[in-house]
């Protein structure tokens, strides 16, 4: 009987894109893969920590069954200069069916990244609550409130770290698999009809729109981008060079690239998509990967 190869699995922020990571995942396990260690960023700590707790599916059903108007209500929306999001509202919805758990007592070794503004550092979690480090590697600027812990700031690890390849644990003859959902190019699911994404984002922009008066330079000015967009467009830029020379360096077995264009920060929604996405787009490299080992040898 063939013993079953073990995966080291790197995931990387993203927002909504990070859905595709649970279609990665799927793919992995139904092909006999080993998940032996997993370090992510963002939301690719979000997904990393529920699977390194055994909870990934508990949250797949959850997710899958959210429509846009459910997920839209999970959205405090807060006044703030620090970002628009509280998170307080969906954290606690997680917790009604997903304990939380201290890192180090996790089935499989993981690694969250946040980075610590205030001290200007990466935070590298791997102990304590499994929460607390999904919550400080999510904090996106000007998106998520951050989190204040132990003279920390803490927020998004993408800031300084979207792609964890160094921080993975690796095992004697492991495959190492990255997924970057937020590439130049990529997967990608069939794009949603205008129409069946307008209200929805037409909410969260009405929000946006109300909360941007409050900021320095948001004023509408023809050809000039507004506070949100500059930072955002800017922390895209930094994040895809980060990435580029990060895959240079560390060279992963098999890459998985879904596209930045694959959906908003806020398309939770179409999950289904983006889990069925992400499954396909593994099994199309991996069979890149096989033939390559094949011609190899």
């Amino acid at each position: 009987m063939e013993q079953k190869k073990n995966v080291a699995l790197v995931l990387s922020s993203g927002g909504a894109r990070g859905m595709a990571h649970i279609g990665v995942i799927d793919a992995l396990l139904a092909q006999g893969f080993n998940i032996t260690s997993i370090s992510g960023t963002s939301v690719g700590a979000l997904i990393g920590a529920f699977h390194a707790s055994g909870d990934l599916q508990a949250y797949k059903k959850w997710i899958l069954n959210l429509d846009k108007f459910d997920l839209f209500k999970l959205f405090d929306f807060t006044f703030s200069t620090q970002g628009f999001i509280k998170g307080e509202k969906v954290f606690n919805e997680l917790k009604k069916f997903i304990l939380d758990k201290k890192i180090e007592e996790l089935s499989i070794p993981f690694t969250a990244i946040s980075t610590d503004i205030r001290h200007q550092k990466e935070v590298v979690i791997d102990k304590g609550s499994m929460y607390d480090a999904i919550r400080a590697s999510v904090s996106i600027p000007t998106v998520l409130t951050p989190l204040y812990k132990d003279d920390m700031e803490l927020i998004d690890g993408g800031v300084m770290n979207p792609l964890p390849i160094n921080r993975i644990t690796r095992t004697e003859g492991d495959i190492l698999v990255v997924v970057n959902v937020s590439a130049k190019e990529g997967h990608s699911p069939a794009k949603p009809t205008p129409q069946e994404r307008s209200s929805y984002l037409k909410s969260i922009n009405n929000f946006f729109e109300s909360w941007s008066k409050y900021l320095p330079g948001t004023a509408k000015v023809e050809k000039k981008l507004g506070y949100f967009d500059l930072m955002n467009r800017s922390i895209d830029l930094m994040q895809d060079k980060i990435i580029e020379h990060t895959v240079e360096k560390f060279r992963p077995d098999i890459m998985v690239n879904i596209s930045k264009n694959a959906c908003s920060t806020f398309e939770f929604y179409r999950a289904g998509d983006l889990i069925s996405t992400g499954k396909k787009a593994f099994e199309i490299e991996y069979k890149k990967y096989l033939s390559k080992e094949g011609n190899d040898n």
